[in-house]
């Protein structure tokens, strides 16, 4: 069963740190973004984005203003935490330009955060009809998904969705979709299943440490120490440079008390990690 501190996302705000560019699945990623530095602005900050989106607003309604002022009132007014306002803007925008698939997932996200789940899920499944391996759109819905109690139809949707990136050759997309299997798998307590799925990944994508460094968190949470330190030890080895000190991977193990592996040079000699079976088929 997995730890009660490794969340959903846990998985993927750990490795997005620096070791990998996968968007986290926690949800709000663009909200997040754009509400930051609002945060920490003082009132006389919030005072001058208050005048300009009241501009842009008046040059929106006067039919003057351009796709750039579109975007920039968009961000003013959720950074204003105004996202009823937000949504009335970027419905349209959607609408007009349906390839920009990034403008209906802010739509799904601000609809999420509004509390409408239904209208969120409604603009992911117009992405997903469109890009069925998009993997921003199918975190958010996994998210969704979990928020409702309907993780076996997550993780069907995101398995059916890798199986299209795996097959007839492997896509880009399939990592990060296969990534966010295994956390739904764990998420839903089959701790055997996400470390079979680890294995193929590591089995496809054999330069990638991800699915390795999954793996070593699965097995940490599982009180596993030798298996975490073989799976990290061999993730280490897919590194550009593996006789280089990694300082994220040495941070890692010495959060988990594996000081062997903060020296490349005393590092276990274990076998590479594989799949009883190597396959490029969907897990």
């Amino acid at each position: 069963m997995p730890s009660p501190n490794r969340s959903l996302p846990g998985l993927w705000s750990l490795l997005a740190a620096g070791l990998v560019g996968v968007l986290a699945l926690g949800g709000g990623w663009w909200l997040g973004q754009r509400q930051s530095s609002t945060q920490a602005s003082a009132d006389p900050k919030r005072t001058l984005l208050t005048k300009e989106a009241t501009r842009l607003r008046l040059r929106l309604d006067a039919d003057e203003a351009g796709p750039a002022d579109r975007q920039r009132l968009l961000e003013l007014l959720v950074a204003l935490d105004r996202k009823a306002e937000a949504i009335s803007l970027l419905e349209p925008m959607a609408d007009r330009e349906p390839e920009r698939w990034s403008l209906r997932l802010m739509l799904a996200e601000l609809r999420r955060d509004q509390g409408d789940r239904s209208g969120a899920e409604r603009e992911l499944r117009q992405i997903l009809n469109l890009r069925p391996t998009q993997v921003e759109a199918l975190q958010l819905l996994s998210l969704l998904y979990l928020e409702q109690g309907r993780g076996a139809a997550a993780e069907a949707r995101v398995k059916a969705a890798y199986g299209m990136a795996t097959k007839p050759d492997v896509q880009p997309e399939a990592l990060g979709i296969g990534l966010l299997l295994a956390e739904l798998q764990l998420k839903r307590n089959q701790a055997a299943t996400a470390s079979a799925t680890y294995l193929q990944l590591a089995n496809v994508f054999p330069q990638d440490q991800r699915p390795l460094l999954g793996l070593a968190m699965l097995r940490h949470d599982q009180g596993d120490a030798k298996g975490s330190q073989e799976a990290l030890a061999q993730a280490r080895l897919r590194s550009p440079n593996p006789d280089k000190p990694d300082p994220r991977l040495d941070k890692l193990a010495a959060s988990w008390g594996l000081e062997p592996l903060r020296s490349p040079s005393v590092a276990p000699k274990s076998p590479p990690v594989q799949a009883s079976e190597p396959s490029r088929q969907s897990p």
